[in-house]
């Protein structure tokens, strides 16, 4: 079976509303002004030759196989590079001009293995497709000298480099530059010695190169070659997907053999991705099948004990005893569950109904506590939504990008790419971070403003910039008076204006040179449009609420909200982070972010779901874990979250799992978690379901079943057996349904239907009668609040309780870097570990110097709460004073030192400010010590258990 392949016009579409007429092999055909002759007859399916030239990328014009004549024109010109005119009359295919042809492709051939029936390539080879096209029967060059011996550069895990296979056609030197925007490619040498070359002549894995696959995709040799293709063969069909890595919801086809994933292709009709990647979702995908897959359920008394190996219908049923059982000993409110940002909006959904109707309390939380709750609260109060505000493509339009505590480069790629784009094209960038990203100086990039903060002093710095706006009558009035609550920005800007708010005050708090601030706020102010995009630098704080909330008042108040290129953009990590908190996870909310107190939204979720539903909010996971240790929460079900790894403080929550009676955990993998566990449900990948993920432009996009679950069931379908063995009735057959219900109960979904889903290729919220094709852009006349009115509030600066002191003189901080993705179960377990294996610990030359520190040492780390040990890599990407970690390992235990500080309004833990001292040392920690040999013994656990059939 031939797999279909996306057609490819030949160059990027043109945009405008001035359309131009011309003729085309006799056909008249109208396009937009700018569109090339190539794309032109594509589009009324004339395929003019070419291998030079492909849509993703500009035209070229070097391979020549794509000679046209014009009518009154001179010679023969490229139609890649052509542009449409009024009236033109264009031959695409004489005798002449197939001479031509089959000329150039005869010496592209004289210089190229004959090997097509053996090579991998074989049935996906442009190349061979040209030569057939233009009749190519001969080679009747025997050139002295050529390319065929050249040696394969086989140093990246994923894909070979050929270069005896090259045509040197440089899509893929264009397409480093252009799409993923790294320049680690060039064509070295001249005429005859032309190759690709990776930077300085470096193997791939050497080189600048990030794997993001986009030369890859563009070789249309088996120059550059995916080794799954290599050692599989090519795919027979093919499955448009979405990734399930971080919160940029990238489009992919999954192409097949059978049930087997040959590769995953970004889809060119992916609205976040427009068929770009990273090295996670086109890559990283073997996790799904990995030999630690565990498939068969499990059960056991107590954490000491073996596993045992159970059918579904016997694991389900104990589960179900089990919490059946707490609840009558301890009472309702004694078990609860955690929803997973990971999964699916169907599964989140019935999840969280379970524990609210089934359970008949409202124990729910998800991990998007830990990460993006402020937005969820800041932005509430502000704008009235919980949710960014643009799409990914606004971007394109913004003059000026203001990015703080984020590093889209390596959290959420293939927007840093996006971004990188416009930022070649003019706009200016200020970084907002303690730590020098890559966006601040790459190639042909440099930012115009980097405020290197220190950590926990956000609110003072936003506050500074405020200020500079509001004293230097920086203000958008019109926009205020129009669309915002007049009276409350009378209180912000009297507040803002003050004298201990000013940059010049901050200065000794911020650390940032109050002239440097006051030129970025200016830049920001006077831009058209102005954009700003954060991450978890700005809410994982005491003070994250305050500052979202700080970041929505200072785009009300130079009117950069509800219209293209500006915006208030909160940067997802995980897939679902947005999902999750829309459905319904938090312990306060119904889905569509009701309070449970709501006397309407209560009795309409009561009677749609036919149960009694407490009114009360219930506990979130900091609270789950103080009840569980004070006997008054005993069971526990979570759903593909590993909190035993990525919560703070972990051995509070260690000592938390140990004091349940019933932890029931439903994941792929043996985490962390499920090594505190009674009860073991095998977890489906993303691979093996179907449903929907919502990203952080609150698009709704697809998630489709490619292959069968290999332990048998979605994990939509686990939790309704579980819900129907606890007595509360769930009878869904298909996603779909549960979407539906979904889309009944929850107004900014009202529209959604996995019809419109599938037709429009996916749909961004509030889809609904106003909206019935979805949202991109939000507040374009109206903010969401009750009056409308967008909301000033005041941000007094209150500083962290974790100072640093003379014992605990550095501040950690903690981040993600690009080939690993959040706790690392899924990358950990592929090729990613050949870029990063370990988590280290950046330090200052300065601070590594004072405690006789080199890169490679070992260091140990103390804080507060705890000690681990991590090996130190001297770097002044951070500055003095500040320590910098990933936290991908979990016998890395970043967490074992972070403490229990959290946000005020929503408990989102205080992962960016922890204060540390750092000593050289030669052997684990304590805590590392002894987790390891419980690690290990749990592992014993499960293999004394598991059968191996």
């Amino acid at each position: 079976m031939s797999i279909n392949k996306e057609k490819d016009f030949g160059t990027p579409a043109a945009t405008g509303d001035n359309m131009v007429t011309l003729e085309i092999d006799g056909f008249q055909v109208t396009a937009p002004a700018g569109t090339s002759v190539m794309r032109a007859a594509a589009s009324i399916g004339i395929e003019i030759p070419k291998l030079c030239a492909t849509d993703s990328i500009e035209p070229f014009g070097s391979c020549r196989l794509c000679v046209v004549q014009i009518e009154g024109g001179r010679g023969m010109p490229a139609s890649c590079t052509t542009p449409v005119a009024e009236g033109l009359k264009v031959v695409t295919q004489n005798k002449k001009l197939a001479d031509v042809r089959r000329g150039i492709m005869e010496l592209y051939i004289s210089d190229h293995p004959l090997d097509c029936l053996t090579c991998s390539a074989n049935g996906d080879c442009e190349l061979q497709d040209m030569a057939g096209v233009v009749g190519l029967r001969e080679v009747r060059y025997d050139p002295i000298e050529t390319h065929l011996n050249a040696v394969k550069d086989e140093s990246n895990p994923y894909f070979s480099f050929d270069p005896s296979k090259c045509i040197v056609c440089s899509r893929c030197v264009r397409a480093c530059e252009e799409t993923q925007g790294t320049f680690a490619l060039t064509i070295d040498g001249r005429g005859f010695d032309s190759k690709v070359s990776p930077s300085q002549n470096q193997p791939f894995m050497d080189s600048e190169c990030v794997s993001c696959g986009a030369c890859v995709q563009a070789c249309p040799t088996a120059t550059l070659m995916e080794k799954s293709v290599i050692d599989n063969g090519q795919p027979e069909h093919a499955i448009v997907t979405t990734c399930a890595y971080c919160g940029v919801g990238c489009s992919f086809r999954a192409e097949m053999k059978g049930e087997q994933v040959i590769r995953m292709v970004p889809h060119k009709d992916g609205k976040a991705n427009h068929g770009h990647s990273c090295v996670k979702g086109r890559f990283a995908f073997g996790y799904a099948t990995h030999k630690d897959r565990i498939t068969k359920p499990m059960i056991r008394a107590s954490i000491k004990d073996a596993w045992q190996e159970v059918s579904w219908e016997e694991a389900i049923n104990h589960a179900a005893s089990e919490l059946k059982r707490i609840q009558a000993k301890y009472g309702k409110d004694s078990i609860g569950g955690i929803t997973s940002s990971r999964c699916t909006n169907e599964e989140v959904y019935i999840m969280q109904k379970l524990i609210r109707a089934g359970f008949g309390n409202n124990n729910v939380d998800t991990c998007a506590r830990v990460c993006h709750s402020p937005t969820g609260y800041g932005l509430k109060q502000t704008f009235g939504e919980s949710s960014g505000t643009q799409d990914f493509d606004s971007v394109m339009e913004a003059d000026v990008i203001m990015v703080i505590g984020a590093n889209p480069t390596d959290g959420h790629p293939v927007f840093g790419s996006q971004m990188k784009k416009r930022l070649r094209q003019g706009a200016k960038l200020i970084v907002v971070d303690p730590r020098e990203i890559d966006l601040i100086k790459s190639p042909h990039v440099k930012a115009s403003h980097h405020l290197k903060l220190r950590p926990s002093t956000n609110v003072a710095l936003i506050n500074a910039l405020g200020h500079v706006v509001v004293t230097e009558n920086l203000l958008d009035e019109a926009f205020v008076n129009d669309r915002c609550d007049v009276a409350s920005f009378a209180k912000w800007k009297t507040f803002v204006a003050q004298e201990h708010n000013s940059p010049e005050a901050s200065e000794s708090v911020t650390g940032v040179p109050a002239a440097e601030l006051r030129a970025a706020a200016r830049l920001y102010a006077t831009a058209d449009n102005a954009a700003i995009y954060y991450g978890l630098g700005v809410t994982e704080h005491s003070q994250g609420s305050t500052m979202v909330i700080g970041i929505a008042n200072l785009a009300m108040a130079t009117g950069n909200l509800g219209h293209e290129g500006a915006g208030v953009n909160p940067l997802r990590g995980q897939n679902n982070v947005q999902g999750s908190c829309d459905m319904g996870s938090f312990p306060h909310e119904f889905p569509g972010y009701r309070h449970v107190s709501d006397p309407a939204t209560h009795q309409l979720f009561e009677k749609a779901w036919n149960a009694e539903l407490n009114a009360e909010p219930g506990l979130r996971i900091p609270n789950m874990f103080e009840a569980a240790l004070d006997k008054s929460f005993m069971g526990l079900y979570c759903e593909g979250e590993d909190i035993a790894q990525s919560d703070p403080d972990i051995k509070h929550v260690h000592a938390a799992l140990r004091a349940m009676e019933c932890v029931i955990v439903q994941d792929i993998f043996l985490n962390e978690t499920a090594k505190f566990a009674h009860v073991f449900l095998p977890g489906s990948s993303f691979l093996e379901k179907s449903g929907t993920f919502t990203n952080a432009e609150r698009r709704i996009s697809p998630v489709r079943k490619v292959m069968s679950p290999l332990a048998g069931y979605q994990d939509w379908e686990v939790t309704q057996m579980l819900a129907n063995a606890m007595g509360y009735p769930m009878n869904y057959s298909h996603p779909s349904e549960i979407m539906d219900e979904i889309a009944r109960l929850t107004p900014s979904f009202s529209g959604v239907s996995y019809e419109k889903i599938d037709r429009l290729g996916s749909v961004q919220w509030p889809c609904n009668d106003e909206a019935p094709e979805g949202t991109p852009i939000m507040h374009t006349e109206h903010f969401l609040r009750d009056n409308g009115k967008g909301l000033f509030m005041l941000t007094e600066f209150v500083p962290t309780a974790e100072r640093v002191t003379g014992k605990y003189p550095l501040i950690l901080t903690t981040g993600r870097i690009l080939s690993q993705y959040n706790v690392g179960a899924q990358t950990r377990r592929t090729e990613n570990v050949a870029w990063h294996s370990e988590d280290r610990l950046e330090i200052h030359p300065h601070d590594a110097e004072d405690r006789g520190v080199k890169t490679g040492d070992w260091v140990g780390i103390k804080s507060r709460a705890g000690e681990t040990v991590l090996r130190a890599l001297v770097s002044d990407r951070v500055q003095p004073g500040v320590v910098y970690t990933t936290f991908h390992f979990p016998e890395s235990g970043a967490n074992v030192i972070t403490t229990d500080n959290s946000d005020w309004a929503t408990n989102c833990p205080e992962y960016k400010v922890t204060a540390v001292q750092i000593t050289k040392v030669s052997q684990p920690s304590e805590w590392q010590q002894e987790y390891h040999a419980f690690s290990e013994k749990q592992l014993d656990l499960l293999e004394q258990g598991i059968s191996h059939d």
